[in-house]
């Protein structure tokens, strides 16, 4: 595991919300197995864009307020904030380059 920042129901708003650069929040379990696969790649991303993209993990068995806050009937669900607002939503295990576009056009 690298440094990626653990955020959680109480810290959320304050770290992803309220951050002054675009973020990222991974949404997952350890139970679950495209998680496992899904983890790697969001912790590559966010040394890869450190400084210019918050990247964190949130763990949905011990923090459901949020993942109910959003909708969030799936893991893995990486939720994209810009300016405080929800920019967009990546369900599953799509691959390192697909979250990778998604989070490019969030730094345009």
């Amino acid at each position: 595991m690298t440094d990626i920042l653990e955020v959680n129901d109480d810290t959320f708003e304050g770290e992803i919300i309220k951050s002054d650069r675009p973020s990222m929040v991974d949404l997952w379990a350890p139970w679950c197995q495209p998680c496992l696969i899904t983890g790697p790649w969001v912790e590559e991303l966010g040394k890869k864009y450190e400084g210019e993209f918050k990247v964190a993990k949130m763990n949905v068995d011990e923090n459901p307020m949020t993942p109910n806050k959003y909708g969030v009937r799936a893991i893995p669900t990486i939720l994209l904030f810009k300016d405080g607002e929800l920019a967009d939503t990546i369900i599953g295990a799509v691959g390192k380059k697909n979250i990778e576009t998604v989070m490019l056009k969030l730094l345009e």
